[in-house]
């Protein structure tokens, strides 16, 4: 039987960032894992945004700090993990949809975002090409940016061996003890291991791993499709999110999309179903191709000769309100959950690591606090992330 600090259960979007954190800072840390590999789960069906600009502190903070741990991997580190500051936008095609931008755009720059609101002149320069029609305008956030998930994922990992950490791969974790004792016991397929505190970083099974300890996680996985194209010269910037629902009788009924083009030229996409497929299965369907191409030429011509390389499924482990649940249980204080990132992750990871590191080490903040108040586990989940 092994003896750590910590062990992460997860060796995914946050369980790799916090385990190179918590190694950083000289904890003993082991994660478990039942893929072969760090970021098998959803980490690489991740479509590579990176945006800070969310609509409540807590997603605002972590994405801040995760920006800047992305931005400055090759200048700290020499890793190239993709990373561009391409930006994000949100185009307005209603009045509705225009004021709700300029509302939230408020709140936002409260937050010290860098958030602008665009005329449709000034739009059509950064995408040029982009249907003019009924267009009123878009919010753009050129901090935002871009990078490779799964040369990111890699980076965190290997970073996180020279710093210390230790990984158990193809182990399925079968319970979780937690008695008198200071340490917590974690059983495996393959072994025993005990630690004075355990991280659920679990993704898809958050929920699985909660109930180990007669927890009841509010974590449920739904399903995104996402596709990539082949690789052409760069001829727009930012990312861009259509918030319109599409009711086309053709099709199925689809909520918002939203596409960009990375740092090696192709353009990847993904598309909100309006009635979501609940579970983790993962095969691709054939509704998803035709439903969003139609939307995207629709709405930026340009697009429409570009060839498609692969299509993918993915999940987003939903919590009710589409904010994740973040810190400790009260029954069980060495407990610590990280789930329920609704699909962001990726962009959400490097910073949580570090306020998952703080919490190990009771360093937190005063920001820190209100940044978990956002993601506590007893909140009433009666909020809603807007625009997601």
């Amino acid at each position: 039987m092994k003896n750590y600090d910590v062990i992460i259960i997860g060796a995914g979007s946050v369980g790799v960032p916090a385990a190179m954190s918590l190694a950083r800072n000289k904890i003993k840390v082991l994660v478990i894992d039942a893929k072969a590999s760090p970021g098998q789960g959803q980490n690489k069906k991740a479509i590579g945004g990176i945006r800070a600009t969310h609509s409540d502190k807590g997603k605002i903070t972590t994405c801040h700090k995760s920006i800047e741990i992305f931005s400055t991997w090759k200048e700290t580190h020499g890793d190239d993990i993709g990373w561009i500051q391409n930006g994000y936008s949100f185009p307005a095609y209603t009045d509705a949809d225009a004021e709700k931008l300029k509302e939230l755009m408020k709140v936002q720059k409260s937050f010290n975002l860098d958030i602008d609101w665009l005329t449709p002149e000034e739009y059509l320069e950064i995408v040029p090409g982009i249907n003019k029609k009924n267009l009123k305008g878009a919010t753009y956030s050129p901090k935002d940016g871009s990078a490779s998930p799964l040369l990111a994922i890699n980076a965190f990992y290997f970073k996180s061996l020279e710093y210390g950490a230790r990984y158990k791969f193809r182990e399925k974790v079968k319970a979780i003890i937690i008695s008198g004792e200071k340490k917590i016991k974690i059983k495996t397929d393959k072994g025993e291991y005990k630690a004075g505190k355990v991280i659920n970083a679990a993704g898809n099974y958050a929920r699985a791993m909660g109930k180990l300890i007669g927890l009841d996680l509010p974590v449920e996985p739904d399903s995104h499709e996402g596709a990539i194209t082949e690789p052409v010269k760069r001829f727009f910037g930012p990312m861009i999110v259509d918030l319109r629902p599409c009711h086309d009788p053709a099709t199925e009924d689809s909520a918002n999309f939203y596409f960009y083009q990375n740092n090696e030229g192709q353009v990847i996409f993904c598309l909100t179903p309006m009635h979501l497929i609940k579970g983790t299965a993962s095969k691709s369907t054939s509704v998803f191709l035709p439903q969003v191409a139609k939307r995207m030429v629709e709405l930026f011509p340009k697009l429409a000769n570009l060839k498609v390389r692969r299509t993918w499924r993915g999940q987003y482990p939903m919590t009710p309100d589409g904010f994740p649940i973040i810190g400790e249980t009260k029954k069980f204080p060495n407990f610590i959950n990280a789930v329920g990132m609704c699909g962001q992750g990726y962009m959400l990871g490097p910073g949580l690591g570090e306020l998952l590191s703080r919490i190990v080490t009771c360093k937190l903040t005063e920001d820190d606090i209100d940044v978990l108040k956002c993601f506590n586990l007893y909140r009433d989940f009666t909020g809603i992330e807007q625009f997601k």
